[in-house]
């Protein structure tokens, strides 16, 4: 399987600052990858740094064959990355629709039928319920399903997931891993997620990293961090 996103020592970060040093990764189609560490060790500058938010000091990113780190981020959304922030970071004062709509993007979908309202709508009924709602008026968890569905309508191949589980409730916790298999499976999404719940991250992905000080310290599949706790626990200060 043809690797969709691949980083080679890659160092960035903000400005003079460097927070990734040298770091080394890949992404098959159709799988996840599970980033993993403690807070503060770069999980969220990595995914800044794929879609094009950080200064790039040095290596390699490629996506689909392409090496896009010096593109702007509105062109890597282009060719197919979607990002959920960790801070959700929908629009208020929109409707859902209008939250939606106002981030509608037709292109190669990478063998999907495109994303439009009625499909979104159909992966989280909550929204379709509240379609007509302002942003600022939904709970964490429709906040958090109006994010994941704001990057689907700019029909990416390459999600990123920025501890899309962070706050919520675990009946929403459930529901949302729930649409996030579904979207792997059906839809084919490839994904990248960074995720304080260690446990729930390995179990719905395929391989994970761990960081430390911005550097790549472990990398296995997820099923094998699952059957070592001791070892995780190492890793990253707490199996969970």
């Amino acid at each position: 399987m043809d690797d969709t996103l691949t980083m080679r020592d890659v160092t960035a970060g903000y400005g003079a600052t460097v927070v990734l040093d040298r770091i080394s990764l890949s992404v098959g189609a159709g799988t996840t990858l599970a980033v993993l560490g403690r807070n503060g060790v770069g999980k969220t500058t990595l995914l800044a740094t794929i879609i094009g938010h950080t200064t790039h000091h040095d290596g390699g990113i490629t996506f689909a064959g392409r090496f896009i780190e010096q593109l702007k981020p509105y062109r890597r959304a282009r060719l197919g990355i979607g990002a959920v922030p960790q801070e959700r970071e929908i629009f208020p004062s929109l409707t859902v629709e209008e939250n939606l709509t106002v981030a509608a993007r037709g292109g190669d979908t990478g063998g999907t039928d495109g994303w439009t309202l009625d499909r979104v709508y159909a992966l989280f009924p909550n929204l379709a319920e509240r379609r007509r709602g302002m942003g600022n008026q939904l709970s964490g968890g429709e906040q958090q399903m109006l994010a994941i569905a704001r990057a689907l309508m700019g029909n990416p191949t390459l999600l990123l997931l920025d501890e899309p589980l962070e706050g919520l409730a675990p009946v929403i916790v459930d529901r949302l891993l729930e649409a996030l298999r579904l979207l792997r499976s059906e839809a084919g999404l490839t994904m990248l997620l960074t995720e304080q719940q260690a446990r729930l991250a390995l179990e719905f992905s395929d391989n994970a990293i761990i960081l430390d000080r911005g550097r790549v310290v472990h990398a296995a599949p997820s099923a094998e961090l699952l059957t070592d706790p001791e070892r995780l626990s190492e890793l990253i200060g707490v199996a969970r």
